[in-house]
């Protein structure tokens, strides 16, 4: 009898009843801005930001409306301007270049390994390039970060991670975050903590700090931020600081503040199935799983794994027989964008040179989500379902 998954790929963990209760307490006082507060009251907002900074052991956190958001305040408070290049992942998702492009900079594409990181050899020849590296950490996968930031400090090259798919993740016990000037997170629906939309930018420079909080639409309500610079700070910034309002609410932060709490307890649920899948997968004929290096410590709400050198139609069967059998399985190889999925070469708006060894991995890249209202037994199923399938294309090609 051939097995079926019918689970859904995009359900979430329900927000946890504190996160209700007080979201319900913010609509019930009607004071949802952020700089709406009581009298000597920090509010939810600023709440969070002081959590989230001692969380990840950050002196400032900043809450705004999104990720993407996030990636390019952080990009304006170093000084990237129109013109400018940007050095950044050739494997990434839209929003990171997308952002570069926003503010009328120029993406520089970097080569991506078969573990699914930044090129380091490539990042090396292409330092020379630009001052800024935005540096995606694409579905929690961490490079080398030692090398990485030497490299980057020969060059004098400024590092801002994107860590939407790392919060929680570290590499040689340092979060993920913390190793450029400035970190980049999300809340959205699918990374580690669920806001719908949301996202933080932490740092310790006391001037990026401040520009990324007027950035942010602080109305020079500035000393009711959770972690704030020094006064004379703000005083140097603000009159050449533009104000491109993306605050977060105090809604989104009471819904997030019990998620922080739980964040290390669900990164493990995580990588129990995460595990699960990975070691149904091994050894699968004509599949390539990606070893972790002993120096990540990865969140795995998401899989990855390669059909490297699989022709284009092989590939299509594979994700056919897998969706008939009820398994979601995304993939970045394709010619056009899908969904989420697109490659360097999608984005028109960024000029790129071919790059053949990225683009021959790009074509294998085959990625999956696995939400926590998955069980370990339906991860141990869909490992099962997607080797018999890679299996039965595989044995026919």
């Amino acid at each position: 009898m051939t097995e079926i998954f019918k689970g859904s790929f995009t359900q979430q963990e329900p927000i946890p009843d504190d996160g209700i209760a007080a979201a319900l307490e913010v609509m019930r006082s009607g004071r949802l801005h952020r700089y709406n507060l009581a009298e000597g009251e920090i509010g939810e907002t600023g709440l969070l930001e002081r959590e989230f900074a001692a969380y990840l052991g950050a002196k400032y956190a900043l809450a705004v409306a999104s990720g993407g958001y996030a990636l390019a305040t952080a990009l304006r408070a170093v000084g990237v301007g129109p013109g400018d290049k940007v050095l950044t992942n050739a494997f990434t998702l839209a929003p990171v270049p997308g952002s570069i492009a926003s503010i009328g900079a120029v993406p520089v594409f970097v080569g991506v390994t078969a573990g699914l990181t930044i090129d380091l050899d490539d990042l090396a020849a292409k330092a020379d390039q630009a001052k800024v590296l935005m540096l995606s950490h694409m579905r929690g996968h961490l490079c080398d970060m030692d090398r990485l930031m030497a490299i980057c400090g020969q060059a004098g090259i400024t590092v801002i991670e994107d860590c939407a798919h790392t919060m929680g993740a570290a590499w040689n016990g340092r979060a993920s975050g913390r190793d450029g000037l400035i970190g980049c997170y999300s809340t959205q629906t699918y990374k580690h903590m669920n806001s719908g939309e949301g996202g933080f930018l932490v740092t310790d420079d006391d001037e990026v700090m401040a520009r990324a909080t007027i950035l942010s639409g602080s109305y020079m309500l500035y000393e009711r931020n959770g972690t704030v610079p020094p006064p004379d700070m703000f005083e140097r910034v603000k009159y050449d600081t533009p104000n491109v309002s993306g605050r977060m609410d105090h809604l989104r932060a009471a819904i997030l503040r019990p998620q922080l709490q739980m964040l290390d307890s669900q990164c493990a649920a995580w990588n129990a199935r995460y595990e699960c899948v990975e070691q149904g997968l091994r050894g699968t004929p004509g599949l390539t799983v990606i070893d972790r290096p002993t120096e990540e410590k990865y969140v795995g709400s998401s899989i990855q794994f390669l059909l490297l050198d699989w022709t284009s139609e092989a590939i299509a069967d594979v994700l056919t027989r897998c969706r008939k059998r009820g398994v979601e399985l995304k993939w970045f190889g394709g010619a056009e964008p899908t969904g989420f999925t697109s490659r360097y070469d999608s984005w028109r708006y960024a000029p790129s040179e071919p790059m053949p060894e990225t683009d021959r991995i790009l074509r294998g890249i085959i990625d999956m989500r696995l939400p926590l209202t998955f069980s370990l037994e339906d991860c141990a199923l869909i490992a099962r379902i997607i080797r018999a399938e890679v299996g039965a294309v595989w044995q026919a090609t």
